[in-house]
């Protein structure tokens, strides 16, 4: 087998790596926005699949975050996520065909690329932290700090806390461990406990071959693309151009060298765009890569596309063989189990600051933090590309 392609323990671990950003925000558009669960995690697995047999490597998939958070906060139609998901592959795909996104990248220094993973890996950090302690939009919603076990509290504490402490010890004990993978440890543990605690699934009538719908929601209306391309489609796409495209490439260049030779900006671009127009018809929700995907299954463990082949074939027979009950098997595991997963993916892609050497370039990234805190990435890329430029002015100093 090709060095391409690799299928042991650490692939293993490393496929899982990236569920604490994925599970939660596709799960709560199932539940909460009436996704099709089928053909949502259908189309994962499938984008997992091909874009890993594509460029060779390990590739991330991950929901597009700032259209599904809002989605999810305002309850949002399928209907219009949907319009939000053809509108974004129609964009890449000028970008990405046109070759815009090269001149992007050519006025886009590196400190802004460094400033932009640095703040993604705050946000999986801080993400990672609410669900240990149970304060995510979802665990919110739900009204419960670990909605589907029976036991909620030991001592006063939040058995989240509990559960997230323990996983984390053991994930720092296991972090670099080939015969024992942090990341399948983890998650094989939370599901154990996740039984343990009362968490349950129930295979149901739709067990089985199951396949899906073309158009399930039906062709969306002018109003719908309409609505998604002022609130969805404009925040959303200085976000994937920002850190799905170029802080993703940057960073798969950093970690594979020249096996990510096919890994290119416009290639990103026009992958992604085609994954949107596939879930666009399954009904599932918008994809994209990202540098946070790709810091969390290289921590634990992803070297090859091997491991793009496991994961994508994990989602796609469980959607084929449970249909919209799929939702239900993904609930046996712990929330704070997958916050654990996503504090250490964020912390691995902050460290990427590391190069860096100049004070102005500092500024920039920390600038760029600050302003995603306080707003979002979208305006500290945007607010980082205009401060970089005018630093290059040697009368300006930080």
């Amino acid at each position: 087998m090709s060095e391409r392609f690799k299928f042991d323990r650490l692939e293993l671990a490393g496929s899982l790596g990236d569920l604490g950003a994925l599970l939660p925000i596709a799960i709560a558009m199932v539940l909460f926005n009436g996704l099709n669960a089928l053909g949502l995690f259908l189309s994962i697995g499938v984008f997992y699949i091909l874009s890993g047999v594509y460029f060779g490597i390990t590739v991330p998939v991950q929901p597009m975050k700032v259209i599904g958070a809002y989605a999810i906060a305002t309850a949002m139609s399928p209907d219009q996520i949907l319009a939000s998901s053809l509108l974004m592959g129609v964009f890449l795909l000028i970008i990405g065909l046109t070759g815009a996104i090269d001149v992007i990248r050519k006025f886009t220094p590196n400190c802004v690329i460094r400033g932009v993973q640095l703040s993604t890996g705050a946000l999986l950090i801080a993400g990672g932290v609410k669900f240990m302690i149970g304060t995510s939009k979802y665990q919110e919603l739900q009204g419960a700090v670990e909605p589907h076990l029976a036991i909620q509290s030991i001592g006063g504490l939040p058995i989240s806390l509990v559960i997230g402490a323990v996983a984390a010890i053991v994930t720092l004990l296991l972090l670099d461990n080939r015969k024992f993978p942090a990341g399948l440890t983890v998650v094989a543990g939370g599901l154990a406990v996740g039984l343990l605690l009362g968490a349950r699934f129930d295979i149901g009538a739709g067990f089985g071959f199951n396949f899906p719908q073309i158009l399930p929601f039906g062709f969306p209306g002018k109003a719908d693309f309409t609505f998604a391309f002022f609130a969805l489609v404009l925040p959303q796409l200085p976000m994937t151009l920002g850190n799905a495209v170029l802080a993703y490439t940057d960073l798969s260049r950093e970690y594979f060298g020249e096996q990510s030779a096919k890994v290119t900006n416009r290639k990103a671009c026009v992958s992604m765009a085609l994954a949107n127009f596939f879930s666009f018809c399954l009904g599932g929700m918008p994809l994209c890569h990202g540098a946070g995907g790709l810091a969390a299954h290289y921590r634990f463990g992803a070297r090859t596309a091997g491991s793009n082949l496991m994961i994508g074939s994990f989602f796609l027979a469980l959607a084929v063989l449970f249909g919209d009950d799929i939702v239900g098997l993904f609930n046996l595991l712990p929330m704070s189990v997958l916050g654990v997963l996503l504090v250490f993916a964020g912390a691995q892609l902050t460290l990427t600051i590391m190069d860096m050497s100049e004070r102005k370039d500092y500024f920039v990234a920390t600038l760029i933090l600050g302003i995603t805190l306080a707003s979002n990435l979208a305006a500290g890329f945007i607010v980082g590309m205009i401060v970089a430029q005018l630093l290059r002015w040697e009368k300006l100093s930080v």
